[in-house]
């Protein structure tokens, strides 16, 4: 569990586990819905599809050539551009009013795009005119 910088608890569970109380509002952060899980079963309240890796990063990233930090930094401009941009500050509000839990499908979190996520996410946005 991460801390967002305004107290917020971030989670990070398998969307395949059975949601818990502790879980809050749970998010889908990928961006194809998992196989072979109902829309009633998951409990999802939002997918933050806007803010998940281009299906060209992920194939990328997946094929010979990728690599971790090349990824990483492919990645945060796909969350820099308006959309990606826009979701994860619909998640920072969501943040703001309580716990909040990403949900994957990926077998390993820490080896996907969910810690890029979580780093963009709770980190604290530039203002406007300032680099």
């Amino acid at each position: 569990m991460a801390e967002d910088n305004r107290g917020g608890p971030v989670r990070v569970r398998r969307v395949y586990d059975p949601p818990e109380p502790a879980d809050g509002t749970r998010v889908l952060v990928d961006r194809l819905w998992p196989r072979g899980l109902r829309k009633a079963e998951a409990g999802v309240d939002h997918w933050a599809r806007a803010a998940t890796p281009s299906s060209e990063l992920r194939r990328w990233f997946h094929g010979p050539d990728g690599n971790r930090e090349e990824f990483r930094r492919r990645y945060e401009r796909e969350l820099a551009a308006p959309e990606a941009a826009a979701e994860l500050e619909r998640l920072r509000a969501l943040l703001a009013a309580g716990p909040v839990t990403l949900l994957t499908a990926v077998r390993d979190p820490d080896g996907s795009h969910v810690p890029v996520l979580l780093d963009a996410l709770t980190r604290t946005p530039p203002r406007p005119g300032r680099a």
